[in-house]
């Protein structure tokens, strides 16, 4: 299996705003890095480097004010003599006005942002844009005849819907690399997400069509982030009805309770016939992550790749969430080994 890898993900290291103070990410550069290192030693297969792609890719399924904002958000805050992190300071909830873009930046980071986690550096816009970047390259391998392919993704995706940014997350890499499949010739295209917060961002951008069927499993948002959506009753809507499966799970839930859920998803997956699955990789389902209530251990990450294996579609691997650094790498590629070994 081929893995997608962009060095310009080390230019982003943010802070974020979380349990009342201003503190240094989870997500950071080493899960990144870790995890290269844990693909070059475990002969999973090369390491390429991503094509550089024009930011149009990403106006398919993010709007084009959003994108344009994340290039120049730096830009505008540093113009007022900032050089530290930009994070947003209000947000346009319940009756405030949300259709109308402020012009000054810190109207701008509340607009388009959906919580405090996702802080603009010097180099957030060049980090983002090489993300998106891997997930389509990556497509486009997977495009050309391969089996499977791993991007290799930092920073995440699967929060930032098509005007927001949230939970690490700027650009969708899963959604735009979906949204490559079909605009390449795809018909049906799958998003599963077992990332342990539930994939918001992308459940949004798909939520009323049918050419995308969104699959997650993940923390019940009753009492887990991202707490607004992710319940079983959100099953799409419009053309989209029936096209979006929330799998919401208990804190706690072991492997055993795990692999029901996961199942039955990759029953209905199948059904579905998919051209092409783009898996939302998240390995913060660990037992000792710290900021999930899971308890999957290591060796459970073969079987969750096995599992996949079993939809028999090409897969894309993209990479999400994760924030035990010391075993990210070891979990997220024993997920890509064992759907290997099952292939």
């Amino acid at each position: 299996m081929l893995t997608f890898y962009n060095p310009d993900h080390q230019l982003h290291h943010a802070s974020e705003l979380k349990d009342g103070k201003v503190s240094p990410c989870f997500e950071m550069p080493h899960r990144a890095d870790t995890i290269l290192e844990r693909v070059r030693h475990s002969g999973l297969g090369e390491i390429a480097r991503a094509t550089h792609y024009d930011s149009a890719r990403y106006a398919r399924v993010h709007s084009e004010r959003y994108v344009r904002f994340l290039e120049q958000a730096w830009q505008e805050w540093s113009a007022l003599g900032h050089q530290h992190d930009a994070l947003p300071l209000v947000w346009p909830v319940r009756d405030l006005r949300s259709d109308i873009e402020p012009e000054h930046i810190d109207g701008k980071l509340g607009f388009y942002a959906m919580d405090a986690g996702v802080a603009i550096t010097s180099g957030t816009w060049q980090a983002v844009r090489g993300s998106a970047d891997t997930a389509l390259s990556a497509m486009d391998h997977l495009l050309q005849g391969h089996d499977s392919a791993f991007a290799l993704c930092r920073p995440p995706g699967h929060h930032a819907a098509a005007e927001y940014m949230g939970g690490y997350c700027y650009l969708n890499n899963a959604a735009i690399a979906a949204q490559s499949c079909l605009d390449q010739g795809g018909k049906r295209v799958v998003v599963l997400d077992v990332d342990f917060h539930h994939g918001n961002g992308t459940q949004s951008i798909f939520y009323q069509r049918p050419d995308v069927l969104f699959v997650s499993l993940h923390g019940d948002p009753r009492r887990s982030y991202p707490y607004f959506s992710g319940h079983r009753d959100e099953t799409g809507s419009g053309a989209g009805v029936g096209f979006n499966l929330n799998y919401p799970l208990p804190h706690g839930t072991d492997w055993a309770a795990y692999a029901i859920a996961l199942q039955d998803a990759c029953q209905r997956i199948r059904a579905y016939q998919p051209d092409a699955v783009v898996i939302s990789l998240g390995v913060d389902t660990f037992e000792h992550d710290p900021i999930s209530h899971f308890r999957l251990a290591s060796p459970d990450y073969l079987r969750m790749g096995a599992s996949i294996a079993t939809i028999g579609a090409p897969t894309l691997f993209v990479m999400e969430g994760g924030y035990m650094v010391e075993e990210i790498g070891i979990n997220a590629v024993n997920v890509l080994q064992g759907f290997a070994d099952a292939r």
